[in-house]
């Protein structure tokens, strides 16, 4: 007896669960696109403020991201990743570790 209620319940929860699980995804109005958000993995050092640098960038922190945006303002646009070398603070081996997240654009 107690193992047919408890088949009975189990059935129960299953057919309440198992619609859900086979629903279908809802329909999104036309022009609208589902897509994930996108996630930025680096940082355009020609725009971007301090703190965007400082928490995009290892190693760089916000007195090294404050130094890159005032090297900026100073000298203009940066030419080249290696023009970070420049900024007081920043030498080989941080511009090694984040060549990969610099961006020019």
């Amino acid at each position: 007896m107690k193992q047919a209620v408890s088949s009975l319940i189990v059935s129960l929860l299953l057919s309440l669960c198992v619609p859900f699980a086979f629903a279908a995804p809802p329909v999104l109005a036309p022009g609208t696109s589902e897509s994930p958000p996108t996630v930025s993995t680096g940082v355009n050092i020609n725009s971007a403020d301090a703190q965007s640098i400082a928490l995009t960038l290892s190693g760089v922190g916000i007195k090294k991201a404050e130094a890159i945006v005032a090297w900026r303002q100073s000298n203009g646009r940066f030419e080249s990743v290696e023009q970070l070398l420049e900024v007081k603070g920043i030498g080989p081996a941080i511009l090694a570790k984040n060549r990969d997240k610099l961006q020019l654009k």
